[in-house]
């Protein structure tokens, strides 16, 4: 095999969930493409690189600052639902159920991974929600270890600031993540979530 199909194969087995034999299937099917579909696939990943930035208000990931949510005057701003990852935002929204806005933490807190509050975006929240009028935060992060530690952290460290605090209900199975749950159990998860 050639040192370049190599060099892509190596490359693609960089990407989360792709092991040697997807790639390799990846490589060549990229090589069976016209020309214009490489150029176009390079000029995507170089572009998102390049253009795509962190919303200085929530921390999603948006071409433009702040991001079309925290821009959107007709949602709540005094709502907050606190996800751990960008694409938790995306499963939320195809709930069309709220319409607050969000905090991204980019993460959950793991003691056995080494990854503590300080490195994820808590101090943001906690700098965010003293600047402004928000009356309710929703922890919505997953339904794993790692995410009901998070949860329960941001409860303790959240209700001496007289905020209502609530979680998302169950429905949500343990062990799962938020971008691969379907809408409607996402949505009854919001109905139904409780006070931490």
């Amino acid at each position: 095999m050639s040192v370049t199909i190599s060099n892509l194969i190596h490359v693609l087995t960089k990407l989360p969930g792709i092991g040697e034999k997807t790639a390799t299937r990846l490589a060549f099917f990229i090589l069976r493409q016209p020309p214009q579909y490489a150029e176009a696939l390079a000029k995507a990943l170089v572009d998102v690189k390049e253009k795509v930035t962190f919303c200085s208000v929530c921390l999603d990931l948006t071409e433009r600052d702040p991001c079309e949510i925290c821009s959107d005057t007709r949602r709540d701003a005094s709502l907050i639902c606190v996800v751990e990852e960008p694409s938790d935002v995306l499963a939320v929204e195809k709930t069309k159920q709220f319409r607050g806005r969000y905090h991204i933490l980019h993460g959950a807190i793991s003691p056995l991974d080494g990854i503590g509050p300080d490195d994820i975006k808590i101090a943001e929240l906690l700098k965010r929600i003293g600047s402004s009028d928000i009356k309710e935060v929703i922890v919505a992060t997953n339904a794993s270890v790692e995410g009901e530690t998070t949860a329960l952290y941001l409860a303790k460290i959240l209700k001496p600031k007289g905020i209502k605090l609530s979680r998302i209900a169950s429905g949500v199975p343990i062990g799962s993540n938020l971008e691969y749950i379907d809408a409607s159990t996402l949505s009854r998860a919001f109905e139904a979530r409780r006070q931490l």
